[in-house]
């Protein structure tokens, strides 16, 4: 979250009107992915020990306190280190009761925001980097959960449920709606084109990795573009590389293995950083008396 020290009288008193909203906002991100934590620990036991919980959230946090305070001077809010290391525990499945992926995944997740960056701000998301990474050094040793929470109703409703109303209440729903949009219709094409049953192609919406997907990676306020036609457009875009590399998968094509474990979120990891490094320098050209991009859905919710 950007703070300023000085502004303007005329200005002060709008960002002051924002700022229960900015906060509230924030809170309710945390709260969805503690919901989803705990859910899914009491229903199915799915953290796999605490200790990966601990390691995972520890090393985040202490990582983001450490390169913030170097880089700013000051440390910055945690809100992010605690959002991947939430989600780390609970999509990496390692071999065997180690801790290292979660140790090496938070480094890596929080860090590359602080180097993969243009002078904007970073490109990927935290989580999805760290992910996509680790699947990519270490297939062999390294899986990603992607099984469904056992179909069970009550458990998706209660996810569904409170993700679309926080989702809504962030300004996020269009990234979220689009995508499921475009997963429903790119699988029912699918299913059509394979002469198989829909109801596999579009099954995976149910499981952890697409339902944490949809709702805190493809919306995460830093890595999208800020033009609200172009998220749209680029959400659908990243729908159609899923549904192309999960063709592939399907064709036996030899692809890496994250890319038949998480089609998703190469997608992203694919699509969503030259995006938008294009909208970024298309602003650089276009600035003319304003100069800053106003921020569009999502900016309330800083991760």
């Amino acid at each position: 979250m950007t703070m300023t020290n000085a502004a303007a009288p005329a200005s002060a008193s709008p960002r002051a009107a924002d700022r229960p909203r900015m906060i509230e906002a924030r809170y309710l991100i945390a709260f969805l992915i503690t919901l989803v934590l705990a859910v899914v620990q009491f229903r199915y036991h799915m953290v796999g020990g605490y200790g990966r919980l601990a390691t995972a959230l520890g090393t985040c946090v202490a990582v983001e306190e450490v390169l913030s305070w170097f880089d700013r001077g000051r440390i910055t809010n945690l809100q992010s280190a605690y959002i991947s290391g939430i989600s780390l525990t609970l999509l990496v499945k390692p071999q065997g009761a180690v801790l290292w992926p979660f140790l090496i995944g938070g480094f890596l997740a929080i860090a590359s925001k602080y180097v993969l960056r243009d002078e904007k701000g970073h490109l990927w998301n935290p989580t999805n980097f760290a992910i996509v990474a680790l699947l990519l050094a270490a297939p062999h040793k390294v899986s990603i959960l992607s099984h469904q929470w056992g179909n069970d109703l009550v458990t998706n409703l209660v996810i569904w449920g409170f993700g679309l109303v926080i989702a809504s209440r962030v300004k996020v729903l269009h990234l979220t709606a689009t995508y499921v949009v475009s997963f429903l219709v790119l699988s029912v094409l699918r299913g059509i084109l394979t002469g198989q049953s829909i109801w596999p192609e579009v099954a995976p919406l149910t499981g952890p990795m697409y339902q944490l997907f949809i709702f805190f990676m493809i919306t995460d306020p830093r890595t999208i573009v800020r033009d609200r036609r172009w998220q749209v457009a680029v959400v659908v875009l990243i729908a159609v590389v899923e549904a192309l590399i999960r063709t592939a998968s399907d064709q036996g094509w030899d692809l890496p293995i994250a890319f038949n474990a998480a089609p998703p979120l190469v997608a992203l990891f694919l699509v969503g950083p030259i995006a938008l490094l294009i909208e970024r320098r298309r602003s650089d050209h276009s600035k003319g008396g304003s100069g800053a991009m106003p921020r569009s859905a999502g900016s309330a919710a800083t991760i």
